[in-house]
């Protein structure tokens, strides 16, 4: 493996790397592939984004400003918009976004990517699919279009494989560089050549035996999640009607040694993973076999309810004070979907703060992590979390736990509290979801 980011300045391997897309997944990857020695091209058609990496200004946490300018000074990193400066890559990667669109796969970044690519397809050349996708994506779609367009066959004129990224935002232990990664290949020699790629950028690589292979695990690890999620949920639902603590069963459950592990409750799910990825496989479940994937559909249920769960106690808590939702203002703490990340994609607080809109009560949210972009509700006031917001809300709501939040303040000066994440130590005005 090449040099650390840590150490002196790695020699240049030659190797000719673009990296299609220069979000949350790529831009790490292309960073990472320069420190590895790596000369390399990241393409996004967001000129927004380009123009913020060429001044140095890094928009994902996992790459700090420090680590893109040492990239950027090295000379082997070069943002573009421009397709023709793709042209003699030795190695393709792409990172780019899988969403859902009216509930089915929308695989057009894709194929863009694929059509993009093809131009300047040369024998020999490596290709490789990240992003998430059901099984058969790479072969049947990436592939098929990059054959069509380019005239060379997969595994006997170019090489392709699919290693489906593994980011989790924010994470200073499993980062791109520890995290093992799965690699597949269409024939042996192209799983060879991404084994060997990603070998230069990972500790570990696991090798499996095809892209279709690849492409399952990467939807059973996030599937695995949201299930775990949803039972835990709805057990903590279950458990407050039962009159039981939910949080003291489970940690009494961790304490087996073997055949638990725990999951904790929350007011949803959010990121791209969960609250999408999953229906990738049930799509493809259901189109290719005729059946629907039940648990995925029943965790679909349970987490999507949790934000209105959320507000329905805090609804109750308000008229416990004689305090009724419409005009009693709440002020939201957190508005990232996860702990120290400022990743607001599909972040159930921000569902939580439309459903609170609707009942009338005006919505404060503190988040020092969210840039101003996320797509907040406009009627939201953005706010820091200080000794004065804290007293003139009726109710604080905690929806992420972030470390830098000052939760002594929290506990002096609030009236009530619904903490979603068992953060909080007990207090007569803390209630826990």
């Amino acid at each position: 493996m090449s040099q650390s980011m840590n150490g002196d300045a790695p020699r240049r391997t030659g190797r000719r790397v673009a990296v299609v897309g220069q979000g949350y997944v790529g831009l790490p990857l292309a960073v990472r592939a320069v420190e590895a020695g790596h000369t390399v091209v990241g393409y996004d058609v967001d000129a927004g984004r380009i123009d913020r990496l060429r001044s140095g200004d890094s928009y994902v946490e996992d790459v700090d400003e420090r680590r893109l300018a040492k990239a950027l000074e090295s000379g082997a990193y070069h943002p573009t918009t421009d397709p023709g400066e793709l042209a003699g890559f030795d190695v393709a990667v792409v990172t780019v976004p899988t969403p859902l669109l009216d509930d089915v796969p929308d695989l057009t970044c894709i194929e863009e990517a694929a059509l993009t690519l093809a131009g300047h397809l040369r024998p020999g050349a490596l290709v490789v699919l990240e992003s998430t996708t059901y099984p058969g994506t790479t072969e049947d779609v990436f592939g098929a279009l990059l054959e069509k367009e380019s005239g060379l066959h997969p595994g006997t004129d170019f090489h392709l494989g699919y290693s489906p990224e593994r980011i989790d935002p924010g994470n200073q232990r499993w980062t791109l560089e520890t995290t093992p990664k799965i690699v597949s290949g269409v024939d042996a020699a192209s799983l060879e050549r991404v084994a060997e790629f990603y070998g230069t950028v990972v500790e570990r690589t696991v090798p499996v035996r095809d892209p279709k292979t690849a492409e399952l695990a990467k939807l059973l690890e996030n599937t695995y999640r949201h299930v775990n999620i949803a039972l835990v949920n709805e057990m903590a639902v279950i458990a407050r009607e039962l009159g039981v603590d939910a949080w003291e069963a489970i940690d009494a459950a961790s304490s087996k040694p073997f055949g638990f592990m725990p999951f904790t409750p929350g007011p949803g799910v959010g990121g791209h993973c969960l609250p999408v990825d999953p229906r990738y496989l049930s799509w493809r479940v259901e189109r290719q076999l005729g059946r629907r994937f039940r648990f995925v559909d029943l965790a679909n249920d349970v987490n999507s309810q949790m934000p209105h769960y959320v507000v329905q106690r805090l609804v109750e808590a308000l008229n416990q004070l004689q305090r009724p939702a419409n005009g009693s203002r709440v002020l939201l703490l957190g508005l990232a979907y996860k702990r120290n990340s400022g990743d607001a994609r599909e972040s159930p607080a921000l569902r939580v703060a439309e459903l609170l809109l609707r009942t009338g009560a005006q919505v404060h949210a503190v988040d020092p992590h969210v840039r101003e972009t996320a797509p907040l509700d406009a009627r939201v006031r953005r706010v820091a979390l200080t000794e004065e917001e804290v007293a003139a809300a009726d109710a604080v709501v905690l929806l992420t736990d972030h470390d830098d939040f000052d939760y002594d303040v929290v506990l002096r000066g609030a009236r009530h509290v619904l903490d979603c994440r068992r953060r909080l130590r007990p207090a007569a005005n803390v209630e826990i979801l």
